[in-house]
C-alpha cells in the first residue's frame, strides 16, 4: 500500500483502497518494533501524568464553551473527574493542593467527539460471513495497544463511536468509548451510553469492491435491491420472533406449561432495534438509498439515529430533517469510489441549515487527529458561525450519541473532557498542549517531547553499546572452526 506522505491510500472497512490524507509509514495501524516501544513509553507517560481524583484548575484561558459562548481570561475547576466550576478568573477558586495549569494566551475547548471510528479494533472490523451479523459486538475485540489512540488524544479527540465495518447490510454492534490510554479496555466504554449497531448501503454491502476467489460462490446480496431485502426480511423475522415469545409469555400467565421458543441472539438484537433499545447508525452515500432506508424504517417501525458519510445528504436534507435523523460526514473527502463522486464541500452547511443534526467524523485514524480543521472548513464552505462549526466536532456529536448530558461542552457537571490548545483550535498553527479525559491528563505535549528525547538518547546509547561490544568480541582470540563445531551424540 502506497503510504507516501500526501498521496497515500488506506484500506476501507471492506478492504478497498481509498485515498488517505498525509499518511506516513508511522501511521500504520500495525506498529513496528519502534512504535511498540513508543507505545509502551507513552503508556507510562499517561499513567504518570494522570492523577485519580486530582483537583485541577486551568487558569486565564480563552474558554470556548460551545454551549454558552466564549469566556476571555477564564478558569475551569476540575474535581472528581467533573467540571466543578467555570467562569472568569475571579469567579473560580483553586482548592488547596490543586494542580494549577497556567493557560494564559491559550484556548480551551471540550474534547472532540468522533462519531465514526475503527481505531483500537483487534483484527478485522468486519464479520463478513453473513449479510446480517447483528449478533457480534465490537466491544469484544477492542485493544488498548493501538498507538492511534494516543495520537488521537494528541489531536484533542477524547470520545469515539467505534463501529463495525460496512461489509454487511446489517453489521455488528458498535461501542461508544473514551480514549483512556493507559487504562484497561474494560474501562473505555461509556457506562450509560446507548447500544448502537451499524447498517450499510451501497457498494460495500453488495460487494462491488470484493469478489471471492474462483470456485467460491458470491455472497448475497449482490445488488442494491438485495441490500434492501436483507434489511426488510431481518425485521420481518424479528417481528415473528417477538410474536412467538409474546405468545409463550401469554400462555405462561394463563397457567399453561408451553415449550419456550429457541433463544436467538441475532433476533434479540433485531427486536431491541424495534423496541428502540439500540440506535442505528447507517453507512450511506447516495440520495436514493438514503430515502430507501428512511422509508424502510418508517414501514418496519424502527428509527435511524445517524446517517454516516451521507455525501449526497444535501440533495434530501429536508427529508432527513423531517425524519429527525442526524448526519455525520466529511467536508472535502470524496471521489474514492463511484458512489462518492457527487459530493460537495457545502454538504455539512446545507444539512445543518435544513435542521439536520450534523457532525464531522473521521472513518480514519489519521483524520481523527485533526477533526477541528474539518470543522473549521464549514465556516468557509457554507458560512457557519464559529460556534456552529465548533459544535460539528463536539456538541452535535454528543447529541447524536445521546451523551450531551455528559460531554460536548464546557458546562458545570459535565465530564472533564478538556483540551488546551496553543492557539485557536481552528488555526492550522495551533497544537494541543494538554488533553484531559474524565479529569485525567492523558496527553501532555511537554512530557511527550521530553520522553521522545529520552527515548532517542536511549536508542543512541544502546546502538553504541552494541557496536562497542561487537568491536571487543572481534579483538578476542577466536576459536578454530573445528572447535566451534557442536558435539554430536552418536547412537549405538
Amino acid at each position: 500500500m502506497n503510504r507516501e506522505k500526501g498521496v497515500g491510500s488506506r484500506l476501507s472497512a471492506v478492504g478497498e483502497n481509498v485515498p488517505s490524507r498525509g499518511l506516513t509509514a508511522s501511521d500504520s495501524r500495525h506498529p513496528t518494533p519502534d512504535t511498540r516501544f513508543l507505545a509502551l513509553a507513552v503508556i507510562f507517560i499517561a499513567i504518570a501524568a494522570s492523577a485519580f481524583a486530582q483537583d485541577i484548575v486551568i487558569r486565564d484561558a480563552t474558554i470556548l464553551t460551545v454551549s454558552h459562548g466564549k469566556i476571555e481570561h477564564g478558569s475551569i475547576l476540575v474535581h472528581g473527574g467533573k467540571i466543578a466550576a467555570v467562569g472568569m478568573n475571579d469567579q473560580v477558586t483553586a482548592p488547596a493542593n490543586a494542580t494549577v495549569i497556567d493557560a494564559a494566551g491559550k484556548f480551551v475547548m471540550p474534547g472532540i467527539i468522533d462519531t465514526h471510528s475503527h481505531t483500537a479494533v483487534e483484527g478485522s472490523v468486519n464479520e463478513i460471513s453473513l449479510p446480517n451479523t447483528g449478533m457480534v459486538r465490537i466491544r469484544d475485540v477492542l485493544t488498548n495497544e493501538d498507538i492511534d489512540v494516543y495520537r488521537q488524544l494528541a489531536g484533542g479527540t477524547t470520545t469515539a463511536l467505534v463501529l463495525h465495518g460496512s461489509a454487511n447490510p446489517i453489521g455488528g454492534q458498535s461501542q461508544i468509548v473514551k480514549w483512556k490510554w493507559g487504562h484497561p479496555v474494560s474501562e473505555w466504554p461509556v457506562s450509560d451510553a446507548p447500544r448502537t449497531i451499524k447498517f450499510a448501503l451501497g457498494e460495500n454491502p453488495k460487494s462491488s469492491n470484493f469478489r471471492p476467489p474462483p470456485g467460491i460462490p458470491a455472497q448475497y446480496p449482490q445488488t442494491r435491491m438485495g441490500v434492501e431485502e436483507v434489511i426488510r426480511q431481518s425485521f420481518t423475522d424479528a417481528k415473528d420472533y417477538i410474536a412467538r415469545w409474546d405468545d409463550y409469555d401469554a400462555k405462561k400467565k394463563r397457567g399453561e406449561n408451553p415449550i419456550p421458543p429457541r433463544h436467538d441472539i441475532l433476533m434479540e438484537t433485531m427486536g431491541d432495534i424495534l423496541k428502540g433499545k439500540i440506535d442505528v447508525h447507517s453507512h450511506c452515500y447516495r440520495a436514493d438509498e438514503i430515502m430507501m432506508l428512511l422509508n424502510v424504517a418508517d414501514e418496519e417501525g424502527f428509527k435511524i439515529r445517524e446517517l454516516q458519510h451521507v455525501l449526497e445528504g444535501y440533495k434530501v436534507a429536508k427529508e432527513i430533517a423531517a425524519h429527525g435523523v442526524g448526519g455525520g460526514t466529511f467536508i472535502d473527502w470524496w471521489g474514492f469510489k463511484a458512489e462518492a463522486y457527487d459530493a460537495i464541500p457545502y454538504n455539512v452547511a446545507i444539512m445543518n441549515k435544513a435542521g439536520v443534526l450534523t457532525s464531522v467524523n473521521s472513518d480514519s485514524a489519521e483524520l481523527a487527529r485533526h477533526l477541528n480543521q474539518d470543522a473549521a472548513k464549514a465556516m468557509k464552505y457554507g458560512g457557519l458561525s464559529e460556534e456552529e462549526a465548533l459544535k460539528l466536532c463536539t456538541l452535535n456529536g454528543a447529541k447524536q450519541l445521546r451523551l450531551d448530558h455528559r460531554i460536548g461542552s464546557i458546562d458545570v457537571g459535565k465530564d472533564a473532557d478538556i483540551v488546551i490548545w496553543t492557539g485557536h483550535p481552528f488555526s492550522t498553527y495551533s497544537r494541543v498542549e494538554t488533553t484531559l479525559v474524565d479529569g485525567e491528563i492523558l496527553f501532555d505535549r511537554s512530557k511527550d517531547l521530553a520522553m521522545r528525547k529520552q527515548l532517542a538518547q536511549e536508542k543512541k546509547d544502546r546502538l553504541k553499546k552494541e557496536s562497542d561490544d561487537e568491536a571487543k568480541n572481534k579483538k578476542k582470540p577466536g576459536k578454530s572452526d573445528d572447535d566451534a563445531k557442536p558435539e554430536v551424540a552418536v547412537e549405538n
